[in-house]
């Protein structure tokens, strides 16, 4: 757990909620908060989890200290019996959600907060923005790993990015199949294998192109990549193998018709015998491009803009409602809002997902307007359950953080997605891949 307190990453309106909910006595009414998507943006046809491993790490420090406190005081955001209970926060209650990897749905009820309405909704504003973020970059890079096929793709976004959005989104690519990242602290941070070498910058650096090849490849060894098309990439490729010979392990192509290139860039290094050098490519690459690449002779992509911005859709455009409450007798009901364009189901929810052959048929959601959960897995033989305990009584489950639980996010992934039908692999606008389909929960 970090020393940095997350608790100010917070909408003020959360903390002006808790106050008047002090005042009036509901503040201590047991809650069922759920974070869900009504659509799935970009029409795109299926949604990936992430960020969830990062989430707890970061509701573990969801904590006002000494200097959190003084900055409310001082700006007056909320009064003073407000700051005696924050001084004493810890978020205490339950959460149940989708694995991180997990494919989502709209009405997928991906993160289900369990507490008191005090401790539960100031986790509104943190929840919300770690997992719009990272699932926007995790959808977009799971649809890139499409495009790509079995050819290997890394992030190298980082600088197309803030800082720390840079290293969350290294980490989303990666749990959706990217291979590396060019970004150190997520390496350090996650577990992700880096990877680099050089920019066009190097070769400028050199009094000739051949120096800037020949001192890297001392330096690296002749199975580095060299950046062939800083002036001229046909001079560029008769250099690169004069320098390191045909055992060069790899060029990378930036700029230019990339299809064409890519094939011009092969068939001279096949005349220079350099069968076995690899050809990188990157240029503005997102899955359209990479699609467009699938009969090239490409042995692997770098991507930095399109997957850091979630290609094109920035955010998920997840929600976190209240679903379910107490009410003054200790009965417990559903609630929802009935806005035009913005209704939500209320009710505790439970997922499963059906499945044909190994193929998923829906996203079946069960609603019971209590606060148990009724349906269970037995009473859906032909569905796998969606939903696991991630805290229970304020603690997270490790399994879900730190490096392991990258690691066994991306394997759950890679499990998940060969559930989705074919249609579901498309890249053009269209409808979810599967419905969601509601039901009562038996009783």
């Amino acid at each position: 757990m970090s020393t940095r307190s997350t608790a100010l990453h917070t909408d003020r309106y959360e903390l002006t909620m808790l106050e008047a909910a002090l005042r009036d006595g509901t503040a201590h009414r047991r809650c069922v908060f759920e974070l869900f998507g009504r659509r799935l943006h970009g029409g795109r046809r299926f949604g990936v989890v992430a960020g969830t491993g990062r989430l707890l790490s970061l509701i573990a420090d969801f904590r006002f200290g000494d200097d959190e406190l003084k900055y409310l005081r001082d700006d007056r955001v909320v009064d003073a019996a407000t700051l005696d209970f924050l001084a004493g926060y810890r978020f205490s209650g339950s959460i149940t959600g989708y694995r991180e990897g997990e494919l989502y749905f709209p009405g997928s009820p991906i993160l289900t907060v369990e507490g008191t309405f005090a401790e539960a909704v100031v986790l509104e504003t943190l929840a919300l923005s770690v997992l719009n973020h990272d699932s926007a970059v995790a959808t977009a890079a799971a649809r890139m790993c499409i495009a790509a096929g079995e050819r290997p793709v890394a992030e190298m976004g980082s600088r197309r990015a803030g800082e720390e959005s840079a290293v969350a989104a290294a980490r989303a690519a990666y749990i959706t199949g990217f291979g590396a990242t060019s970004n150190l602290e997520a390496g350090r941070r996650w577990g992700i294998p880096t990877m680099g070498t050089a920019a066009h910058a190097w070769t400028l650096l050199h009094d000739t192109e051949e120096d800037a090849f020949r001192s890297q490849v001392e330096a690296l060894g002749t199975g580095t990549t060299l950046l062939v098309d800083t002036y001229d990439t046909r001079r560029g490729v008769e250099l690169a193998i004069r320098v390191a010979g045909t055992d060069l392990g790899g060029v990378r192509i930036d700029s230019g018709d990339l299809t064409t290139v890519a094939a011009e860039v092969r068939a001279q290094l096949d005349e220079l015998g350099a069968a076995a050098t690899k050809i990188t490519v990157t240029s503005d690459l997102d899955e359209y491009a990479i699609a467009a690449l699938a009969a090239s002779p490409v042995d692997s992509y770098g991507v930095g803009t399109s997957v850091v911005t979630g290609s094109g859709t920035p955010t998920a455009g997840m929600v976190y409602k209240l679903v379910a409450r107490q009410a003054a007798d200790g009965s417990w009901v559903g609630v929802a809002k009935a806005s035009i364009d913005k209704a939500s189901k209320g009710g505790r929810k439970a997922a499963f997902r059906t499945l044909e052959h190994g193929k998923a048929t829906s996203e079946l959601i069960t609603v019971s307007d209590g606060f148990e959960q009724v349906d269970t897995p037995e009473e859906h033989a032909n569905a796998r359950p969606l939903q696991v305990p991630l805290v229970s009584g304020g603690e997270a489950d490790a399994a879900y953080l730190g490096h392991a639980g990258v690691e066994a996010a991306r394997e759950h992934h890679a499990r998940v997605r060969g559930e989705l039908p074919v249609r579901g692999l498309a890249l053009s606008r269209s409808d979810p891949a599967i419905p969601t389909v509601y039901v009562d929960a038996e009783r």
